[in-house]
């Protein structure tokens, strides 16, 4: 249970929160649009930011096995009942015949059902703490250095290895004291 805890209260929330804010600073149009809302008090476009930035690049890849429960035909494989599949949600997240331009970061994104947390029986429990977290820090990061920037090329930047997770090991920034 202790692991559980670690793991889904407090690895998901800091890479949410370190992806997030990394993907705000590779894409200073997207970050200037979620500046503004903040800045006017919008909490709507707020919390649809972060929806946005889970489906983007969310802090939880999972790689894990099912087993199909029938058999079914997928990008033209067949795969039998009872046959283990590897499930990677990001990928899902990132599906250009679920979501338009998937590849892109845009906050005003409508249409957001993504994957980000689960779905179903394998919903994460601790996901709407989660938001509420990352809206709390990436507003309150907004609000109080609006002239933050990132401190190191991307090509420098190192991320945590493995199927489970994804996040950053360090997120260096810079800023200013007022918005350029």
């Amino acid at each position: 249970m202790a692991f559980i805890l670690l793991f889904a209260g407090f690895e998901t929330t800091v890479n949410l929160i370190g992806n997030g804010v990394y993907a705000l600073l590779r894409h200073p149009e997207q970050r200037a649009l979620l500046q503004r809302a903040v800045e006017e008090g919008d909490e709507q476009l707020l919390a649809a930011g972060v929806e946005e930035l889970l489906r983007y690049d969310g802090p939880v890849e999972i790689a894990t096995w099912r087993f199909a429960t029938e058999p079914v035909t997928l990008a033209g494989q067949r795969i039998a009942e009872g046959e283990p599949v590897l499930v990677v949600l990001a990928a899902a997240d990132r599906d250009p015949e679920r979501f338009g331009a998937p590849d892109v970061l845009d906050l005003t994104r409508r249409d957001n059902q993504h994957l980000g947390y689960g779905h179903g029986i394998h919903y994460c429990l601790g996901a709407p703490l989660a938001r509420l977290e990352a809206q709390t820090a990436i507003g309150t990061l907004l609000r109080r250095l609006p002239g933050l920037r990132l401190g190191a090329d991307p090509e420098d930047l190192r991320w945590r290895g493995g199927l489970i997770m994804r996040g950053l090991r360090t997120l260096p920034v810079t800023w200013n004291s007022a918005a350029e």
